[in-house]
């Protein structure tokens, strides 16, 4: 009997730990799921927002609200490619986190943008510096930085910059999140300047 029990014992041991570790693959995959679920919410919100827009700085300030409302305490600058350089859009109302003398923003040359461009890949800090980023590096380093490439079909349209206090760094899912709207937008700034070629 004794030995019967401790089997027994034993067998209901290991079942509950089967159904400890399926429990805990369920609540796992239903947290994921869920996390796909509201990035699936905020792409369909955003793309629903953006239909029609014609205007470049309408669109990129509408962006600005949306992932700075997704991305808390974040500041964003959108560096958009042109034939001689670059274009830098802000939101003035938004104060940048000032490096001493000069913001960040400041501290991208034509040459840093377009090798952020070329790499087509979302860019650490570290990564920027790799390719060329210049500036206060004691200041630099008190922020957590991160590029989300705009383009479609392999063509660079330019990328977000999105940056914040360090003390509150950027993680993977928030810019795997802001990637996720990246498509429909890339496809709206396209819209707006062939809709600006035509009027002019």
């Amino acid at each position: 009997m004794r030995l019967l029990t401790k089997k027994l014992n034993k067998e209901r041991k290991r079942q509950a730990k089967k159904i400890d570790i399926l429990c805990n693959d369920l609540i796992a995959a239903q947290r994921e799921f869920i996390k796909r679920l509201d990035t699936m919410s905020f792409r369909a919100h955003f793309y629903e927002s953006i239909v029609g827009t014609t205007d470049l700085g309408g669109l990129l300030s509408y962006a600005d609200k949306q992932i700075k409302d997704r991305i808390k305490d974040s500041h964003i600058a959108f560096f958009l490619r042109q034939q001689d350089g670059f274009e830098l859009y802000q939101d003035e109302s938004d104060g940048p986190i000032t490096l001493g003398k000069e913001d960040i923003e400041n501290c991208f040359t034509a040459e840093l943008v377009d090798n952020i461009c070329r790499s087509n890949k979302i860019c650490t800090l570290d990564d920027m510096f790799a390719m060329g980023l210049e500036g206060n590096l004691v200041k630099l380093n008190s922020i957590s930085a991160a590029t989300i490439p705009i383009g479609r079909l392999g063509s660079s349209l330019g990328f977000i910059l999105i940056y914040r206090p360090f003390r509150k760094r950027l993680t993977r899912e928030e810019l795997i999140d802001i990637s996720s709207i990246v498509p429909g937008l890339s496809r709206a700034i396209e819209s707006c300047r062939m809709f600006l070629r035509s009027t002019d």
